[in-house]
């Protein structure tokens, strides 16, 4: 399956829920009318960004928040980038959330929360 396959499959699977929103990170640039654009957050941010929803400890009182998730799409044999490896480990070093997902399965289970 190619990539952008498994990234629709991904955007489905995770739309369905309310706990998890992703937005497509389309990352590079355009030279239009002879200037450079650039467009995307920063060279090795995830193919999806977005947030999830989170409920606090105890102390918090039930409060939920949403934190911030980036799902590296690859197809089965798909290998991260240098700097698509640096943003993941920055991402969840910072508390939020970043996965390498090869299918729509990957994603869902790492990123939704358990059912009881």
């Amino acid at each position: 399956m190619k990539e952008n396959e498994i990234e629709r499959n991904i955007r489905i699977a995770l739309g369905c829920t309310e706990d998890v929103r992703v937005f497509r990170n389309s990352v590079g640039q355009a030279v239009v009318k002879g200037r450079t654009i650039r467009y995307g957050l920063l060279k090795g941010s995830s193919d999806l960004i977005g947030w999830r929803r989170l409920e606090i400890t105890p102390e918090m009182v039930g409060q939920h928040i949403a934190q911030f998730v980036g799902v590296e799409v690859k197809t089965a044999t798909g290998r991260l980038r240098p700097e698509q490896k640096m943003w993941l480990e920055m991402v969840n070093e910072a508390g939020g959330k970043a996965i390498v997902a090869r299918s729509a399965d990957d994603a869902t289970s790492s990123l939704l929360p358990e059912q009881s």
